[in-house]
């Protein structure tokens, strides 16, 4: 190992057992591996637990003071500095970063992607689920801090969203069951992430898929609102996905109106919107168990000079052309909604009620951006 870079594996996940399963599966595995884990249910004071352990158990424990009050950014501030010391010498043949409930991992596997090549490499990322709870916790609208879950005083993520971002972001999801999986369980994860490799824990592959290499790059480009890789229309044992795509904007007074039957219609619902009254604002649409987020998203890329689309990520770009129309360029609807016994036929007419009409959208856009101020509160729009 001397002279190369140490490999680190991420492994996140709100279902506690199943994720320090996949993390002691992982050192079984690997000779020489390490696990560090920040215990965010024992700090005192300004001191947070830090232990690293291999397969025989904790070789080492710190209290890392905490310069800010929120545990997530004390985290970052301690796990490259201990990912380096652990580095040094080339005595370890992996380190596993355990991380803590509701922590997300693309923020700490893009903190690892940054750190300095020579020591250190992400390898891979892995989220463990316990297949038994992933409805109930896709369903659970309680903030973190009801759950005792909260990083911080200002956090205010839900159980549901912040496990549903834990579930779309790596490439491998490693899972856990009493029994056999439910067939809905499963047809539920492939539609929100396609492309995930799923691998029971204690399999011997699990090692070999978690550590192939990671682009945290390429995965944020997955997740950016423009070009974000969304699920595909599918149905399978009574869980369905619908693909809501149109090219005509929506009107935001009955978009906004709509707001609670839409977003209760399905377990889990995400992409981008165009409203009439902002013609240049991309805005993102993320919703599980019931609650909503409308965040603007950076401009259309019709919106920008031409001259700045170079400027823009190839896979922005590439998504812009594929939703390019000859007169609005890309802005579009496109919306994509999942859940067990998903009534399609209904939240598609609901959806379509909120386009323009034909005689509104002939009024053109000088007409469309007095149609209503309805989402200027949601969107942080000063009075």
């Amino acid at each position: 190992m001397a002279g190369k870079p140490m490999p680190v594996v991420v492994v996140a996940g709100m279902h506690r057992e199943a994720r320090t399963a996949a993390v002691e599966s992982l050192l079984r595995a690997v000779p020489d591996a390490v696990a560090v884990h920040h215990d965010l249910d024992a700090i005192e004071g300004d001191r947070m637990p830090r232990t690293v352990r291999d397969a025989n158990g904790v070789r080492d424990r710190g209290r890392p003071r905490m310069t800010r009050p929120c545990a997530c950014c004390a985290v970052r501030d301690d796990l490259v500095p201990t990912l380096l010391t652990l580095a040094v010498g080339g005595a370890h043949r992996l380190a596993v970063v355990e991380l803590w409930d509701s922590v997300e991992p693309q923020a700490i596997a893009e903190l690892i992607a940054a750190a300095p090549a020579e020591a250190i490499e992400l390898t891979g990322v892995v989220t463990a689920v316990d297949t038994d709870s992933l409805v109930p916790y896709l369903s659970c609208g309680d903030d973190l801090a009801e759950q005792d879950l909260a990083m911080a005083a200002t956090d205010r993520r839900t159980v549901a969203d912040t496990f549903a971002r834990q579930l779309e972001y790596p490439p491998v999801l490693a899972l856990a069951c009493a029994g056999t999986p439910e067939p809905a369980d499963l047809a539920l994860l492939d539609q929100l992430h396609q492309t995930a490799r799923r691998l029971p824990l204690g399999s011997p592959e699990l090692a070999r898929v978690a550590t192939a290499g990671f682009d945290a790059d390429a995965a944020a480009a997955r997740h950016h609102p423009a070009c974000a890789l969304l699920p595909q229309e599918a149905e399978e044992h009574g869980v369905a996905t619908l693909v809501w795509h149109r090219t005509r904007p929506l009107h935001p007074g009955r978009l906004y109106a709509a707001l609670e039957d839409i977003t209760c219609a399905a377990l889990r619902s995400r992409g981008r919107l165009w409203l009439a009254d902002r013609p240049d604002a991309l805005l993102s649409w993320d919703a599980t168990g019931g609650a909503l987020c409308i965040e603007h998203a950076g401009p259309w890329l019709a919106a920008l000079p031409e001259a700045a689309w170079e400027l823009e990520p190839a896979a922005r770009r590439v998504a812009a052309a594929l939703d390019w129309h000859p007169r609005h360029g890309d802005r579009t609807q496109h919306l994509t909604f999942t859940a067990p016994d998903l009534d399609r036929d209904t939240l598609r007419r609901i959806l379509d009620s909120c386009l323009l009409t034909d005689d509104e959208y002939a009024a053109g856009p000088g007409a469309w951006r007095t149609l209503s101020t309805a989402f200027d509160a949601l969107l942080g729009v000063p009075a």
